[in-house]
């Protein structure tokens, strides 16, 4: 090689590893925009923002408009043109859109009755005496009505006891905290209200815990990453004032990168690592094929970090016993997109469930599920995520001590496992019959019991993330490992079961191997090649940000 072709080649090779080094730093979405438009985006640095950084985006024609410190970032308003200059710039970690988030609700069918306590067991550990009292539950939501169901507690003969701690509109500084959407409420008196207005029977898992009103989403239930991550610093923020041990999170967008890298995903996991328990709705596109996974590789973010316990939605079938609830059609399916996290982590009730009517527009569009003035129905991984997050404030109650990841191990393993192979769902508006497989990528862990978790002494030493699947197209064998370089499932006897997952898919070593040609038990969807092709989960396709969420009505 001539000295000449050197210099060219060497000069090539420092061209494109700055092209490439720009791409990693710029989230897929990004590209295609107008060069000429405005943008906002939030900027992660690899430690936290000072003002040349903020004085770097204003030379490049941005502007600064809102600080994330729990991120090490900014959100800037930015030509389009300017973002592969700010890339640039070594103290960048990541570039990504400020995207649109919804809450995972949708709308639903009147019901006479709801069983919800009963399926998960929480109806007996109210009767024991735990009702969450001294653990503050951060609702991040659309706001809070002030109904009397969320004063006090009848159980404790407190219905004057304000509850409801703190609220702040992180959506509008200074704005009313009130509930403008009608969800926000609903997803409260779900985690902790106390049935005060319906003698207990629409009372909620933890139904003395104090509530953190943080309002996030608009009254159309949309909000952006900025806003919810700006709302989950402040939790972590007052956490030591209110003794802030739980974060609701019912809401979701698709996932558009690792969440190694997604800006909201980083937010949970340093609350989480903050000694919060955060719990994540799953998402409702469950039914979702347009990638031709039958609604497989639809989880959402922020559901989609191993380390939060993300929740997908039953059905109790409005009946007592729970021998003939099934899982909910829509609720999203794992391995997550990019990742392959094996999500959801569990499963609770979700599907047309009543609790507390608050102010808002949904309310209005859905007359037909106000039930009277006092309550309200809704279906969706939004209403299964409080279930799951009153379960963590009676777990924390009954032993304040255990860690964010010792309560999520102890949900999971005490989470009931017997499911049939499976079940199929008709929408009553459309017709159209879903299939759904009781494997682990439908229904994690299992059915959420509150009071097995109340009785299980367990301590898990470590990390709880969910693993990672791995499908290996020779053998056709899926295989879990470890997203953190702990053993696998938090080793042979804590996880989903004891010697053996379900069926004969046996724990061994460091790795879960699930036969030849099976995903769990003995049938297998017709997508199983599909969801670890080459254009689908791993990563080459990825959802629009306009499929945020399937309005679905309830199952019945």
């Amino acid at each position: 090689m001539t000295k000449q072709n050197f210099v060219v080649l060497v000069a090539f090779l420092a061209a494109a590893s700055v092209c490439f080094a720009q791409r990693a730093k710029l989230s897929p979405d990004l590209a295609g925009r107008d060069p000429e438009a405005l943008v906002n985006v939030i900027i992660r640095y690899k430690q936290p923002p000072e003002q040349s950084h903020f004085d770097a985006v204003a030379r490049r024609g941005g502007h600064h408009l809102r600080t994330l410190g729990l991120v090490n970032g900014a959100v800037f308003s930015v030509p389009a043109e300017a973002l592969a200059d700010l890339a640039n710039d070594p103290d960048v970690a990541y570039i990504s859109p400020d995207r649109p988030v919804k809450a995972s609700s949708t709308s639903a069918t009147p019901l006479t009755q709801d069983y919800k306590l009963q399926a998960v067991g929480a109806d007996t550990a109210i009767l024991n005496g735990y009702y969450g009292t001294g653990i503050g539950i951060a609702i991040i939501d659309s706001g809070i009505t002030n109904k009397s169901d969320l004063h006090g507690s009848i159980y404790l003969n407190q219905s004057n006891t304000v509850r409801i701690v703190h609220a702040e509109n992180i959506l509008n500084g200074g704005a009313s905290t009130d509930d403008t959407y009608g969800h926000g409420t609903h997803v409260a008196g779900i985690a902790a209200g106390n049935g005060n207005q319906s003698s207990g029977t629409y009372a909620g898992v933890a139904p003395n815990a104090n509530i953190i009103n943080l309002v996030a989403l608009d009254n159309t239930g949309s909000s952006t990453d900025s806003v919810i991550i700006a709302a989950i610093e402040r939790a972590v923020q007052l956490q030591s004032k209110y003794n802030i041990r739980v974060i609701n999170l019912s809401l979701g967008r698709p996932v558009f990168e690792s969440y190694t890298v997604d800006p909201l995903c980083q937010a949970v996991e340093a609350a989480w690592h903050a000694g919060i328990v955060v719990v994540v709705a799953a998402g409702n596109d469950g039914r979702d094929n347009s990638m031709g996974t039958d609604g497989y590789g639809t989880i959402t973010a922020p559901g989609n970090d191993p380390y939060v316990i993300t929740v997908g939605a039953m059905k109790t079938e409005n009946t007592q016993t729970t021998s003939d609830d099934a899982i909910a059609s829509y609720s999203s399916k794992g391995p997550t997109l990019l990742d392959q996290v094996v999500k959801p982590d569990l499963v609770a009730p979700g599907n047309l469930i009543i609790s507390v009517l608050g102010d808002g527009t949904l309310p209005q569009e859905y007359p037909q599920n106000v039930t009277d003035t006092n309550y309200f129905i809704l279906s969706g991984t939004s209403m299964a995520t409080p279930m799951v997050s009153g379960a963590a404030a009676l777990l924390l109650q009954q032993n304040p001590h255990l860690t964010p990841d010792q309560v999520k191990a102890r949900l999971m393993a005490t989470a009931n496992k017997n499911f049939p192979t499976s079940t199929t769902a008709t929408d009553p508006t459309t017709g159209i019959t879903y299939t759904d497989y009781y494997d682990i990528f439908t229904v994690g862990a299992g059915y959420l019991d509150v009071w097995a978790a109340l009785n299980n002494n367990n301590l898990l030493s470590g990390s709880a993330a969910s693993p990672i699947a791995s499908y290996n197209a020779a053998t056709g064998a899926v295989t879990l490992t470890s997203v953190t370089g702990s053993s696998v499932i938090w080793g042979t006897s804590v996880i989903w079961g004891t010697s053996v997952i379900w069926g004969t898919s046996i724990v061994s070593g460091n790795s879960v191997i699930w036969g030849t040609s099976v995903i769990w038990g003995t049938s297998t969807p017709a997508s199983l090649s599909v969801i670890w092709g080459t254009s689908v989960i791993w990563g080459t396709s990825t959802p629009s940000s306009e499929t945020n969420i399937l309005t679905l009505n309830g199952e019945q």
